[in-house]
């Protein structure tokens, strides 16, 4: 474990030994750059958000091992390197080291969701388009992040993203690099980048899931709640879908062989008495244009408008009780932890300014990757399961052993040794003990009962 006054280089240099990222950095094909090695540029640009300086400050120090401009810029900017395989196998690493801390049966999701990756104030910038903000409902500058996110319950790692553009042409104010060569990853997303969400959400779950990532749910709000995209969830990703779903008038859903909107729905189902939190459950059919999907409503009360008013949540797994659909949706919050910590924290949007759409990718990965050196840290911290498979070997023998009861029983084993085999006197042995004791390591002796 990296002690808390650790330099950040030390950090970094333990994150890329522990899971292997300097392997993982030559699969997704990112090689070296200007002569330098690019373990050591992922480095420099993970550490420049911890040393609170951006990239001009970093270079106006003259440190003769900063890596040059020209080098760094051309690092960020190559089509050529697959930086969301990179993140994808990252968070494959932590996950199934992850995997080791926790039960095995304890449910993994996906989590879906998009915020605005804002550029008003760009002009230039490859693809930029002119999106909706959901949450000023307005539109702006800039991209749609959507982004893949898994999660254990506990730790939240954002496993692959894409920047969106727009669908329609009349929206993106600036267009592709035509130099750009089409055999290159980076065509391809410039190519994903004007393609619908719900696409997108169905490529990255079956990227994901083939790299080794591994869940049974995935979780969205409302806005990717659409009837389609939960059925292709279904057939074609072998995944369930837990969801918000709002009333909309195109939607319906057919209930004891009659078919209802979700609010008619609602008034039509029988409510549980009472202050219940969960009002009413409902094994309904979905209509899809490919078909009918089996899905269980669970209304809820929204306690957040008063006590008359109600959600939805949809799974399409019916086995599902309606506290264990509640429970699952409630993980789906992580992400919007990660998109206030990224912005606000990790320097997403505002570290650089280049205008290349790979740029963009790049140093978004870059934060990705800080998130997760985050989680893992924050993970070691918290979790006493980290030191690994020593904790599973004595846990059999310990599980009702208490820690102080057993510094208790060592003491007095060995007091009971010093005097039975070597006859020494209370004095003796009290001085022994205060010389064992000082040469205990400072940091394991402030967790010692000294006093026993």
């Amino acid at each position: 474990m990296i002690p808390e006054d650790a330099p950040i280089s030390e950090t970094l240099g333990h994150f890329f030994r522990r899971f292997h990222v300097g392997r993982l950095l030559k699969q997704a094909g990112i090689t070296k750059q200007g002569g330098e090695n690019p373990s050591r540029l992922l480095q420099f640009l993970l550490a420049l958000v911890f040393t609170q300086r951006n990239f001009y400050r970093t270079l106006l120090r003259d440190d003769p091992d900063t890596p040059k401009k020209d080098t760094v810029y051309r690092f960020l900017a190559s089509p050529r390197y697959n930086w969301r395989r990179l993140l994808l196998m990252t968070s494959v690493a932590i996950a199934q080291w992850l995997g080791t801390l926790v039960s095995p049966d304890r449910d993994a999701v996906f989590i879906v969701d998009d915020s605005l990756f804002d550029r008003s104030r760009s002009k230039k910038v490859e693809l930029l388009a002119r999106v909706y903000d959901h949450v000023e409902h307005v539109y702006r500058k800039g991209f749609r992040l959507l982004m893949l996110g898994w999660s254990d319950g506990t730790t939240f790692l954002p496993a692959a993203f894409s920047l969106l553009s727009s669908e329609q042409a009349t929206n993106r104010l600036q267009p592709a690099d035509p130099r750009i060569d089409k055999r290159t990853v980076g065509y391809r997303r410039r190519r994903e980048s004007w393609q619908k969400s719900p696409d997108v959400v169905l490529q990255l779950l079956g990227e994901a899931q083939a790299a080794g990532l591994k869940a049974r749910y995935v979780l969205f709000d409302s806005w990717f709640a659409f009837p389609r995209l939960l059925r292709q969830i279904v057939q074609d990703q072998n995944l369930h879908v837990v969801a918000m779903v709002k009333a909309m008038k195109t939607i319906r859903y057919t209930y004891e062989g009659k078919r209802y909107t979700l609010k008619e729905l609602y008034a039509h189902v029988k409510k549980r008495p009472g202050k219940a939190r969960i009002l009413a459950v409902a094994a309904v059919q979905l209509e899809t244009q490919d078909g009918s999907q089996s899905v269980q409503l669970v209304f809820v009360r929204d306690r957040r408008r008063g006590s008359k008013k109600w959600l939805a949540l949809i799974t399409t797994d019916t086995t599902l009780s309606a506290d264990e659909v509640i429970r699952l949706y409630g993980k789906r919050w992580d992400i919007e932890v990660f998109f206030k910590s990224a912005k606000s924290v990790l320097n997403l949007v505002h570290e650089f300014h280049g205008r290349s759409y790979d740029h963009l990718v790049a140093h978004t990965t870059i934060v990705c990757l800080r998130y997760q050196l985050l989680a893992v840290a924050a993970r070691d911290e918290a979790d006493d399961r980290t030191i690994g498979t020593l904790f599973w070997a004595m846990c059999d023998e310990m599980a009702d052993l208490r820690f102080v009861e057993a510094w208790h029983l060592l003491m007095a084993a060995l007091r009971a040794t010093l005097s039975e085999e070597l006859h020494l006197s209370d004095t003796e042995i009290n001085r022994l003990l205060t010389v064992f004791l000082d040469r205990i390591p400072a940091s394991l002796r402030r967790k010692l009962p000294i006093s026993a």
